[in-house]
């Protein structure tokens, strides 16, 4: 949110607490203004709107939690649809190429449990309980935010063998450098153009 979008901010807020018969502190001012920071004012207002017209919640006032909910989903419906990600990579790409995630927090997660190469060996059994696994630990990542320097890239079986026998430095989730993951890229391409 930008600064000069903090005063219509406490102009909605206020008025949302107003309709529902409640003072606005500053204080409590405070606490939207840190909660919305990273919004835009419009998204902020269109999420405000669709909470007072949830049929569900909107008898209650909303607190920055409600909105942020509103504007991301909650912890359990990003969590899903990291899984969703990793699911179709363990299906379509397999253990032995290198994954790159959009959304590195998932490499992370997966390196928790063992890496890409140990998810990939897991059974049709097994899958419910390493998807549930997963789940829980996306989620307490996403709610402490306290996962650390993250890179999106999981070496697989190929790479692996490769560094091993010195054909590639290695990289990428060795090195635990975000940049590393384009340096493989590139040595990858000079292999293959010389």
């Amino acid at each position: 949110m930008r600064s000069e979008d903090i005063g219509k901010l406490h102009e909605l807020v206020s008025n949302v607490y107003a309709f529902y018969r409640q003072d606005f502190s500053e204080f409590a001012g405070r606490v939207w203004t840190e909660a919305m920071k990273p919004y835009d004012f419009k998204a902020v207002a269109d999420a405000m709107n669709r909470h007072l017209m949830n049929p569900d919640s909107g008898q209650f006032m909303p607190k920055p939690a409600d909105i942020v909910k509103m504007l991301q989903g909650s912890t359990q419906d990003s969590a899903l649809v990291a899984w969703t990600a990793v699911d179709r990579k363990v299906r379509h790409v397999g253990p032995y190429a290198t994954v790159d995630f959009e959304d590195p927090l998932i490499a992370h997660v997966l390196r928790d449990m063992g890496g890409w190469v140990e998810l990939c060996n897991k059974t049709e059994d097994d899958w419910p309980f390493v998807r549930n696994e997963f789940v829980n630990r996306y989620r307490g990542y996403k709610v402490r935010g306290d996962a650390g320097p993250l890179t999106p890239r999981l070496v697989g079986i190929a790479e692996h063998h490769n560094v091993i026998e010195g054909y590639l430095q290695p990289q990428g989730e060795y090195l635990e450098d975000g940049t590393a993951a384009q340096k493989v890229i590139e040595h990858i391409k000079k292999l293959g153009n010389s």
